[in-house]
């Protein structure tokens, strides 16, 4: 759920198929915060907005208790941002994952 910018999430210990595929990133790309159902790319989607329309400093705090998905969540976040940003550098669809990609989110 959220409460505007403010996304609140559990770790459902399982994979869910489809939940963060590529076909969720580019549906959360086309809409803003409040216009699907809560998600982490709707609130990364936000931030991205934020940061190169507005021109607004952005931070994203993800925190819980041990084993509650933060890592997971950075991962996720980082992936919505650079498929976004290798759309604004007219990439094709179907090349979202680069060497530079891949590095951020392996470390």
């Amino acid at each position: 759920t959220n409460t505007g910018s403010i996304l609140a999430s559990v770790n459902p210990y399982k994979p869910i198929p489809g939940l963060y595929s590529v076909d969720a990133i580019d549906l959360y790309r086309q809409h803003r915060l409040g216009e699907l159902p809560p998600h982490i790319f709707a609130t990364a989607n936000e931030c991205y907005c934020c940061l190169w329309k507005r021109h607004d400093s952005q931070c994203v705090l993800i925190s819980g208790e041990s084993g509650a998905g933060k890592t997971e969540s950075t991962k996720l976040l980082l992936k919505f941002l650079s498929a976004m940003s290798q759309t604004s550098l007219g990439a094709p669809p179907s090349e979202k994952s680069t060497r530079v990609e891949e590095a951020i989110l392996e470390s």
